[in-house]
C-alpha cells in the first residue's frame, strides 16, 4: 500500500503526495457546572438537524471516532485496554448526554494506521449498549478512494465490508472520504445505487472543494439521489470553507457541512501552552511559537464562556454551531471529553461575540494545507 499522509484533521490520507452575558462567574466554577450540566443541556435541546435534503436527522453535535484504534496519529503510537475502555466510555457519555452521531471510516484504526479498526469497535460498542436498552444510534461512515479501486461497484464492495465490521444492515451517512485521483464519477455512480439499494440512507462527500461539491451535487441529482453533506476541516481558526466557497456552496445547495477538527486537535481548548505543546504530530503544527501567537485568543475564548458558565471547549464549538448549517464533530477519547462537547448545545453566543472571535482569529491560523481543497 502507498505511504499515506495523516493530515491533521479527520484522519484524510492524502496519496502521493450571547445571547447577553451573564454576570460573571468565578473560573473554578465554571469547567464542574458545565460538566454537571452538559447531559440536561444537550437532551433539552433535544432537536435534530437534517443532513441536507436526504430527510436523515442527526443531532446537532456528533462524535468523530478517528482516534479509536488509532497508533499513528493518536493514542502516541500504542492501543491498550485502558484506551479501549476510555473509548467505551466516550461512546456510552455520548448516548447519555442525548449525542446518537458517531462518525467513523474504513482506514480509521485500520491496517498500517492503528491496531483495530475504528468501525469494529464503533460497531462493538453498539450492540453493547443495545444488550441494555434501545437506542438509535446515526452511523457515518467512508469509502477510502484508493487508486487501485476501479468502477462503482468498488463502491458497494467496500460498504458491504464496512457494514460487516459495523454489525448493521445499512448505514444512515456513507461519504467518499476524499477526491480520488481517477474515477470519481464512478464513485459517485456508487453512492447512488448503494442509496437504490438500501444500504445507506443518505450519501456525501469529505474533503470536497466547491467545484468538485457542486459536480457531485449535480450528478446525484439527476438520479434524484440529494448530496447530504461535506465533511470538511473546519473551525475558528482554520477557517478554509468560509474562504475556498464551500462553506457558501453548502448553504446554497442544502447541503450540511460536517465540520471535523472543530477544536483544532485541543489547540483551542486552552489545554497546551507554548510551554506544554502536543507531543506527537500534531506537536508539528501547533509549536510552541504558534501557541504564543494563539494566546490571546485562547485568553478571551475563556472569558467568553466563563460569562455563559462554559468552558472554552464548548465556546468553540458552539461557534461552529451558530455558523449555521454545521455540524461539528468533535473527536471523543473519553468520557469525560464527551461530556463536555455535549455542553456546547442549548445556549448560543451573542451575534457580537461570534465576531468578535472571528476577527481575533484572524492573527492567528495554523500552517496545515490540504491539496485536495485546491482540486
Amino acid at each position: 500500500m502507498i505511504t499515506a499522509l495523516q493530515v491533521s484533521g479527520g484522519g484524510l490520507p492524502l496519496l502521493f503526495a450571547r445571547r447577553r452575558r451573564r454576570a460573571f462567574r468565578p473560573p473554578q466554577a465554571v469547567a464542574s457546572d458545565a460538566a454537571a450540566a452538559a447531559e440536561g443541556t444537550a437532551r433539552e435541546d433535544g432537536g435534530k438537524v437534517a443532513l441536507g435534503g436526504s430527510g436523515v436527522a442527526v443531532t446537532k453535535l456528533g462524535v468523530g471516532a478517528w482516534s479509536w484504534g488509532d497508533t499513528t496519529y493518536w493514542n502516541e503510537f500504542r492501543w491498550d485496554d485502558t484506551k479501549l475502555k476510555a473509548a467505551k466510555g466516550a461512546f456510552d457519555a455520548s448516548i447519555d448526554c442525548g449525542i446518537t452521531f458517531f462518525d467513523t471510516a474504513e482506514v480509521y484504526g485500520a491496517g498500517v494506521s492503528g491496531a483495530i479498526n475504528s468501525e469494529s469497535l464503533l460497531g462493538r460498542f453498539i450492540k453493547e449498549r443495545q444488550r441494555k436498552e434501545q437506542v438509535d444510534v446515526a452511523v457515518a461512515t467512508k469509502f477510502a478512494a484508493l487508486p487501485w479501486r476501479f468502477g462503482r461497484g468498488s463502491v458497494i464492495c467496500a460498504l458491504k465490508a464496512s457494514l460487516d465490521r459495523l454489525g448493521v444492515s445499512s448505514v444512515e451517512l456513507y461519504q467518499l472520504h476524499w477526491p480520488g485521483i481517477w474515477g470519481n464519477e464512478d464513485y459517485l455512480d456508487g453512492l447512488g445505487d448503494a442509496v437504490e439499494q438500501g444500504l445507506v440512507k443518505a450519501v456525501g462527500v469529505s474533503n470536497y472543494s466547491e467545484k468538485r461539491l457542486r459536480d457531485a451535487y449535480e450528478r446525484l441529482r439527476k438520479r434524484g439521489v440529494p448530496l447530504a453533506s461535506n465533511q470538511v476541516n473546519y473551525s475558528l481558526i482554520y477557517r478554509n470553507p468560509e474562504e475556498n466557497g464551500v462553506k457558501a456552496a453548502c448553504d446554497e445547495l442544502g447541503v450540511t457541512l460536517i465540520a471535523y477538527s472543530p477544536i483544532a486537535q485541543g489547540a483551542l481548548t486552552g489545554k497546551y501552552t507554548p510551554e506544554s505543546p502536543p507531543k506527537g504530530p500534531r506537536g508539528r503544527i501547533y509549536t510552541p511559537e504558534f501557541l504564543t501567537k494563539l494566546q490571546p485568543l485562547i485568553n478571551r475564548i475563556k472569558e467568553i464562556g466563563g460569562s455563559y458558565g462554559r468552558t472554552s471547549t464548548q465556546v468553540v464549538l458552539n461557534w461552529l454551531v451558530c455558523q449555521g448549517n454545521v455540524v461539528p464533530i468533535p473527536g471523543a477519547k473519553n468520557a469525560e471529553q464527551a461530556r463536555e462537547f455535549a455542553g456546547a448545545l442549548g445556549w448560543s453566543l451573542a451575534p457580537d461575540e461570534v465576531e468578535e472571535l472571528r476577527s481575533m482569529a484572524r492573527q492567528v491560523k495554523p500552517v496545515i494545507g490540504f491539496p485536495v481543497e485546491k482540486l
